[in-house]
């Protein structure tokens, strides 16, 4: 989160410090806080702290006013150098003490996360007191805000702690309250990073934000091959379909397929489905093309039981055409037919119409198996077209 989107949660909270001219110092205290020029501004402020501020009443504010002051050339070390005086000081009313802890808390992750960690942590309880005491003057939603802010600063230095456990939670608190697209994204980088590290309960926890938030391919697609991980077939069918409505992968086409393929066994209408993927995986995933071919072809000729009646009818009839035309050519295949008494012309004629009736069964089933692996063929042109394969 930026820090003037930060600054800008807590501006409707800020107080005007007390401006009353006692002296010298106070004059030139006035005239520093009230100079519209911010770089001028900060410049009188610390000349001032250089020659009155030591001891003096409003040191705090002037270093709480410079950390919090946006000017070029400011450096993350002036922001904790000024603000953590500030801090040290005590005194600032809760606005300002907010305001220097967002600033301070922004500036230390980079170099020191635990000190960022802390301060973010005295945000919270800063912002949550002055929530339940300023409730009735309609200020809770601003200091909320607040609590969003430094939970979300928070889960940024746990992260580069590498704690991702307590970053998600931290996130997850932070995005509860301040509902932004920008957390959901972070959700998600942080949810491929615990699915690598094989922490699938919580990549599943940052997911289950972050997708319905960015519904991205990337997002999806891994959500769904979390809730693969962990067993979760039917949400990670749901989740697979909608990475694949986006981009057509062999590895989703074939992921749907697997996790299905049971389910089709006994259910025609997934059946069919499932073999389009099946298909369109065979076709997209080179890794997995033979093993889904396969597949698509076991489940379709598993719900079209006829082809395997007829392979099986087929076998028996080439086996008993075999053993008439093995019966003819040992009783007929050296003998004229005018060597033949008439009853072994009436078997010859008979045996002879048995292997023609046979021979055209054969050629019937043929043609019937045939029709039936042309519908298959036509299901894998129909993926073609589908992938615009050629």
């Amino acid at each position: 989160m930026k820090k003037t989107a930060l600054i800008a949660l807590i501006a409707v909270l800020a107080a005007s410090t007390p401006l009353i001219a006692q002296n010298a110092a106070d004059d030139a205290y006035i005239k520093a806080m009230t100079e519209t020029d911010i770089a001028a501004k900060v410049k009188m402020l610390k000349d001032w702290l250089n020659q009155y501020g030591s001891g003096h009443q409003y040191e705090n504010f002037a270093n709480a006013t410079i950390c919090t002051a946006q000017y070029t050339g400011k450096t993350p070390a002036d922001t904790i150098k000024y603000g953590e005086k500030a801090l040290s000081l005590g005194g600032l009313d809760d606005s300002s003490k907010a305001q220097v802890l967002v600033m301070v808390a922004s500036a230390s992750l980079a170099q020191n996360p635990s000190k960022a960690r802390n301060h973010a942590g005295q945000l919270i309880q800063v912002a949550t007191a002055a929530k339940g005491q300023k409730a009735q003057a309609g200020q809770a939603q601003a200091w909320n805000q607040l609590i969003g802010a430094g939970h979300y600063i928070q889960a940024q230095a746990y992260q580069k702690e590498n704690n991702n456990k307590n970053a998600l939670d931290a996130y997850i608190k932070s995005y509860n309250i301040l509902k932004t697209k920008q957390i959901a994204t972070e959700l998600a980088k942080l949810g491929k990073a615990l699915y690598d590290g094989r922490d699938y309960a919580s990549a599943e926890r940052a997911f289950k934000i972050a997708v319905p938030i960015l519904n991205d391919f990337g997002s999806v697609t891994l959500y769904a091959k979390t809730l693969h991980r962990e067993g979760k077939k039917a949400e990670a069918v749901r989740y697979y379909k909608q990475s694949y409505s986006k981009r057509k992968t062999g590895e989703v086409a074939y992921n749907i397929g697997l996790l299905q393929a049971p389910q089709a066994q006994s259910d025609a209408n997934t059946a069919n489905e499932t073999i389009q993927y099946l298909l369109d995986a065979s076709f997209l995933s080179q890794a997995n093309s033979e093993k889904a071919m396969k597949m698509a072809e076991g489940l379709y000729f598993h719900h079209n039981p006829e082809y395997n009646q007829k392979v099986q009818q087929l076998i028996a009839k080439n086996k008993n055409l075999e053993q008439m035309t093995n019966t003819f050519n040992n009783k007929f295949g050296d003998k004229e037919e005018d060597d033949l008494s008439d009853a072994e012309k009436t078997e010859m004629k008979n045996l002879l119409a048995s292997i023609e009736r046979g021979q055209e069964e054969i050629k019937q089933l043929q043609a019937e198996q045939e029709a039936a692996l042309n519908k298959f063929t036509m299901l894998v042109e129909q993926a073609k077209q589908r992938l615009g394969v050629k």
